[in-house]
């Protein structure tokens, strides 16, 4: 007799076996009001500022702060914004926007595949030093950024490489998170006796990993990617203290030295609709990102859960 019991849907009104009233199964009821209501103030609280930072765009710098912060102005001026924003200082932001995207998708990529890598050898190879290491990987997560910004400014500098891409770029390829989650991925997804049946089959480790490991890895390298382009995208105190040539300025220290200047400037040029324009347009790529990505998780999960 199996000790596994199943659920079944009985009608309403009928009795079991012992005797008692069969419960009838209603999926409504297995709603909770309480989870609602937090799911909802969850919803509002990624989606309110969203919404501010798309009303505040279409307005001008007298009704931004003369009207209510989440409604719409007497008048749209988004389109003004815009104009403003990429001619203002020659189309600086136009070199911003593309500095951000070079310096987000090469790191991205680079970081990527450094994680895919390590993870897979951290997963199926077994070599002297595999647990320190690991170990010293996953305290690694635990650093902030913040604590290793002076030892690599210094490291750098003593390379030569401060005010170039690549002082934004290096440090961005290395993904301690990435490489765990990798390494937990590939661990159930790649089975040992596929990676043994390429071996058999006279493919090297470099081709196994290629051709075999890499193709199965795909929602996990995906989430790897989103991570680290989101990270490169949105960091600030990097470039900040890398980069001095205002062409070389991702979005994020560009916008803030746009508004630092117009500060200084006694107030006589406000910026401020033309700073909230400029944040608004940086995170619609990422928007734009995670919606054409989302697919590979939802097939990742989809081929996951049914086993043969």
């Amino acid at each position: 007799m199996s000790v596994t019991q199943t659920r079944t849907l009985v009608a309403p009104g009928t009795t079991s076996r012992r005797g008692r009233p069969a419960r009838h199964y209603d999926p409504s009821r297995r709603r909770s009001l309480l989870l609602t209501i937090l799911l909802w103030l969850c919803v509002l609280y990624f989606v309110l500022p969203l919404w501010w930072l798309f009303v505040s765009a279409t307005k001008d710098n007298s009704t931004l702060f003369s009207t209510f912060g989440l409604w719409f102005g007497p008048q749209l001026s988004l389109w003004d914004n815009l104009q403003t924003l990429f001619t203002i200082r020659g189309g600086l932001f136009t070199r911003w926007l593309i500095n951000t995207v070079v310096y987000s998708v090469t790191a991205a990529f680079g970081a990527t595949l450094l994680s895919a890598m390590a993870g897979y050898a951290f997963a199926k190879y077994e070599f002297p030093g595999k647990k320190v290491l690991f170990s010293a990987t996953l305290g690694a997560i635990m650093i902030p950024l913040t604590a290793l910004a002076l030892p690599t400014y210094l490291l750098f500098s003593r390379a030569g490489l401060t005010d170039t891409p690549w002082a934004v770029i290096i440090p961005s390829l290395v993904s301690p998170f990435g490489v765990y989650l990798m390494r937990v991925y590939a661990a159930d997804a790649i089975p040992d006796t596929l990676i043994e049946a390429a071996r058999v089959d006279g493919a090297g480790e470099f081709r196994t990993f290629w051709q075999v490991g890499l193709r199965l890895l795909g929602p996990g390298l995906v989430t790897v990617f989103l991570f680290s382009l989101v990270a490169t995208w949105n960091n600030y105190f990097l470039p900040l203290i890398m980069l001095n040539t205002s062409d070389l300025y991702p979005i994020t220290v560009g916008l803030a030295q746009l508004q630092a200047a117009a500060s200084a400037g006694g107030g006589t040029q406000a910026l401020f609709s033309t700073v909230i324009t400029g944040s608004f347009v940086s995170i619609l790529p990422l928007i734009i990102a995670f919606l054409f990505l989302q697919r590979y998780w939802q097939s990742g999960l989809a081929t996951g859960s049914v086993k043969g």
